[in-house]
């Protein structure tokens, strides 16, 4: 039986087309790389546990958006849509099947992750295995801290699930009492109160065990108080959770100001059709009736049988038991030297380009400049573009003290950050009180560029280019590189896309920055034309591109056409790619690497050989057409030598990962790179890290 992908080859070379895996297909091919760090043996108990309610998370938001898209798709029922909808139908098909192969590795993976969590001497008990002093806790434990947030809903009560949220999980209860010799059954469902409380409740340690209980157990131990004084003498209870539709419909409406827009989209998500169910598989038949009944699922929905507990991204934040031993040893962000000390960063900026790598190297250092920026006399104004925020952002409270010390700040905020509209919205009304202007994107596009601009008084003005979110959660997490410049051919160009997002309809040239929707495209098109020109000239010619993503159907055709000049292509992909490399004939020069580690690989370099000449350029964008063609994004290229030979290094380790690189081949086989007996695998967050620390002493 031949492979999905396979079957997408061969179609593809009787038409003569290069082959182009479906985003949504790759993608799923991704997250099952996330899966299987959770079953290896060298990482550490808890990080297992962890990445298994990554792999949930990624999956609740997939289903929320992805695949909603596709269902609209597959629903449309107008005859133009007829070919768009039958591919959509076959995408979701194919997710399905996917979604209950990669179930099965989920389950196995939870069993096999909570079988060595007891040879740790840590317990997860449920309400069948508990002691009766344990017991005692739990419902002492209930009366204290849940009685009175926990309110059973009738289903006979309620036409439809509409009014509750998918981000939470529910008890479908079945109960039972006699009457007169007569057994009268009630059906019900209630909403676990996992925000109050967490999912996860410890019980008191014993005999040098530690136990925990999921919170779903707890108060099946405790239904009886649930249903005090209604005569219910048998019950039962079983988990289920709902994905909804999460795109929004934000409507055109002119009247409607933009922050009214998105406020009512978010609103609308608790409304979004479900579209996804996970039920436990031991659920009776006329309870799971009343489930699906009450959530009005259809044919292109996704229903599935699952385990006793459901919502696994509570995972993310299993108790550690005090157990530290248990997770990734601390690797504390580093202080360069260079950017430590007393004196102004805003000279040294200006003095030579600088460069952090974080969470290798501190956030701090940017916080800094900021900081600086805010009180200096020397400064005259700061632009940013801010993507996602912090909870309590200090990056926010340094524009607001630039502000309130008469800079003038101007900050272009998206409102359209995915699951981020909300804290976004609130924080920009914190902006605007302080005086800042607050520009909200462009119509139509989204600002998706990292990019600062600090206008001085003496000096060159400086811009500081990210390829991630200015955003201190984010740096601790994801691996990103900031370019802090005082080189006047960029930081005029930066300058300019503040002018071009404030006048999106002005023609606007960049002469160093490729920026999108502009030229990014065409340009990066140019440079890996170069690359086929010299190739063919006997000129050294290469790419090497450490990317999220690569789906634009463009660039996907254009890197088949360089592989078939010739061309060395190396790509470091962590997420969706739509090549299909090894192909004899059409991409047997390419090779491609998908990195999961401790840290979420989040960096975008992209280094063309140009004959001998290396030009090396980093930044916001990947390569899908939303980055390309739909979205304000800026991508630098980078001069100074040391920084270049940085960005090289970053790409080159990541090629070079035989412990947490996997070769992604477009089948979603996730193999490693073999390696001889005697040799040792090479972990690449981790040579870095040790490499930044060898380099700062």
């Amino acid at each position: 039986m031949l492979s999905f992908v396979e079957n997408i080859v061969i179609m593809a070379q009787k038409k003569k087309d290069n082959p182009y895996l479906e985003r949504d297909i790759s993608w799923m091919y991704f997250n099952r790389r996330i899966l299987q760090e959770a079953t290896r043996s060298h990482v550490p108990l808890l990080e297992r546990m962890a990445f298994l309610g990554i792999y949930s998370n990624n999956l609740d938001e997939f289903f929320r958006v992805r695949v909603a898209s596709q269902n609209r798709i597959a629903e449309c029922e107008e005859k133009s849509a007829e070919k768009d909808r039958e591919k959509a139908k076959k995408i979701i098909k194919k997710i399905s099947k996917l979604n209950s192969e990669y179930a099965k590795e989920y389950e196995q993976a939870v069993k096999s992750v909570i079988s060595d969590l007891e040879k740790e001497n840590i317990f997860i008990v449920d309400n069948e295995n508990i002691s009766p002093s344990q017991l005692e806790y739990i419902r002492s434990y209930y009366k204290e801290k849940l009685n009175g947030f926990i309110v059973p809903v009738w289903f006979s009560a309620v036409k439809t699930l509409d009014s509750e949220t998918d981000e939470n999980i529910y008890l479908a209860v079945k109960l039972q009492k006699d009457n007169n010799s007569k057994t009268i059954t009630d059906y019900a469902f209630l909403e676990l109160p996992v925000g109050l409380c967490g999912r996860f409740v410890r019980l008191p340690d014993s005999d040098g065990k530690s136990y925990l209980m999921y919170l779903d157990d707890v108060v099946r131990c405790c239904l009886p108080i649930v249903f005090e004084g209604l005569g219910y003498t048998n019950f039962e209870a079983y988990a289920f959770k709902f994905t909804r539709d999460a795109e929004m419909e934000i409507d055109n409406d002119l009247r409607t100001g933009t922050l009214q827009k998105i406020s009512k989209g978010v609103k609308s998500r608790k409304r979004g059709e479900p579209l996804r169910v996970i039920y436990d598989g031991d659920m009776p038949k006329d309870l799971m009736k009343r489930v699906l009944n009450k959530l009005d699922v259809d044919a292109w929905d996704t229903i599935l049988s699952g385990g006793r507990y459901q919502n696994h991204k509570d995972l993310m934040k299993f108790p550690d038991c005090g157990r530290t031993n248990l997770k990734y040893p601390t690797w504390t962000p580093i202080m360069k030297k260079e950017l430590d000390g007393p004196e102004s960063l805003l000279s040294k900026i200006q003095e030579k380009d600088r460069f952090i790598h974080v969470p290798y190297h501190n956030f701090d250092s940017f916080i800094r400049v900021l900081q600086e920026a805010a009180v200096s006399k020397k400064v005259s104004s700061i632009k940013i573009t801010l993507y996602r925020l912090a909870k309590e952002s200090k990056v926010v409270k340094a524009l607001i003290g630039a502000a309130r010390n008469g800079k003038k700040v101007t900050v272009v905020i998206e409102l359209l950050a995915r699951f981020d509209e909300a804290s976004n919205i609130n924080w920009s009304k914190k902006m605007q009180d302080a005086g800042i202007k607050v520009i909200f994107g462009v119509e139509g596009l989204k600002v998706h560029s990292k990019i600062t601009h600090i206008g001085m008084k003496t000096g060159p003005d400086i811009a500081c280019i990210s390829t991630g979110n200015f955003h201190e959660g984010n740096a601790r997490m994801y691996t990103d590189c900031v370019l802090m410049t005082a080189s006047r051919r960029l930081v005029n160009d930066v300058d300019s896309v503040f002018d071009f997002i404030e006048r999106p309809y002005t023609p606007i040239k960049f002469k160093e920055l490729l920026v999108s929707p502009n030229e990014m495209k065409n340009k990066f098109i140019a440079l890996i034309n170069n690359e086929i020109k010299n190739r063919k000239a006997g000129k050294p010619a290469y790419i090497k591109v450490k990317i999220n993503h690569i789906t634009d159907p463009v660039m996907v055709e254009k890197l088949y056409e360089a592989s078939q000049a010739g061309v060395s292509i190396d790509l470091v992909v962590r997420g969706n790619c739509s090549l299909v490399p090894g192909i004899p004939g059409v991409s047997s020069n390419i090779r491609i690497t998908g990195i999961i580690d401790r840290y979420l690989e989040h960096s975008r370099i992209f280094i063309f050989a140009a004959g001998g000449e290396e030009k090396i350029f980093m930044g916001s964008a990947d390569w899908m057409p939303r980055n390309l063609d739909n979205r304000v994004e800026v991508i630098t290229p980078v001069y100074d030598p040391a920084i270049k030979g940085e960005l090289r290094r970053i790409v080159d380790y990541g090629l070079k990962d035989t412990l947490q690189g996997r070769i992604v081949d477009g089948y979603g086989d996730n193999k490693f790179v073999s390696l001889a007996d005697d040799e040792t695998p090479f972990r690449s967050q981790e040579a870095l890290y040790n490499s930044y620390l060898a380099e700062n002493e």
